[in-house]
């Protein structure tokens, strides 16, 4: 079978709608892998010429799908199976670890490691603007697939941590060994449009904007003992929150 086809069929005789029931067989292709993450999607011409309904009715199915967050359609491109995006709650946790809960496989390319002055991130640190902090950033992947340029800046004491445990076990993994665990955070979450280093990096086709988190987090004691500045792709990546009255 062609890249793109899936074995589906509608039955007119039956009362569930024919776009829902293509959305349900769809749905199905994805969940079982018969369709994987960055295969393309039949057209809507050519499926609706397949099955014999109309050109509507597939563009109801699709656009089910696209509502679920199951496939993207760019431009020049067409349609295709959406990434598996990563819901991280709002809690205070790595994205190395969410992503092995998420049952995903991270891995890290460590792309600077020095010593260096920042004064924002100074400041972020409750430390003199020309302190010299170490500067970390990074690249992660889940299941081969770019998903975040995550920026770190950490306090002298911390300067002893190498690439090879940032690559693998993650950064708050290297700040327990050290007998340091970050038990409160302040975070913010915004979006911009990437920088070209950034839609490189996070192979970024079209005009798409990404996800920024920014976060300062704190030890036991109340001292800062990380800042991050982070970006990811945003049709992969999602912020979960638990709202209460108050």
């Amino acid at each position: 079978m062609q890249s793109g086809l899936v074995d589906v069929r509608v039955d007119r005789a039956s009362p569930v709608p024919l776009w829902h029931q293509l959305a349900r067989q769809l749905t199905a292709a994805v969940d079982d892998g018969r369709l994987q993450p960055g295969d393309p999607v039949e057209n809507e011409v050519a499926l609706a010429a397949r099955l014999a309904v109309s050109r509507p009715t597939v563009r109801r199915a699709m656009q089910e799908l696209v509502d679920q967050g199951l496939v993207v359609r760019r431009r020049g491109i067409g349609t295709t199976v959406a990434n598996r995006k990563v819901h991280r709650r709002a809690v205070l946790s790595s994205l190395h670890d969410d992503l092995l809960r998420a049952g995903q496989e991270p891995t890290t390319t460590v792309l600077g490691l020095r010593t260096t002055k920042d004064a924002r991130a100074a400041v972020a640190l409750d430390l003199p603007p020309d302190t010299d902090l170490l500067a970390v950033v990074r690249l992660r992947c889940a299941d081969g697939a770019p998903l975040a340029v995550l920026h770190n800046w950490l306090p002298p004491a911390y300067a002893d941590i190498t690439a090879d445990e940032l690559a693998s076990d993650g950064l708050y993994a290297a700040l327990r060994a050290r007998g340091i665990s970050p038990v409160v955070a302040r975070q913010s979450v915004g979006a911009r449009m990437p920088t070209r280093a950034e839609r490189r990096q996070l192979a970024i086709v079209g005009q798409q904007p990404v996800l920024t988190m920014t976060r300062t987090a704190f030890g036991g004691t109340g001292e800062a003992i990380e800042f991050g500045d982070h970006c990811y792709r945003a049709e992969d990546y999602s912020l979960d929150l638990l709202l209460d009255e108050r």
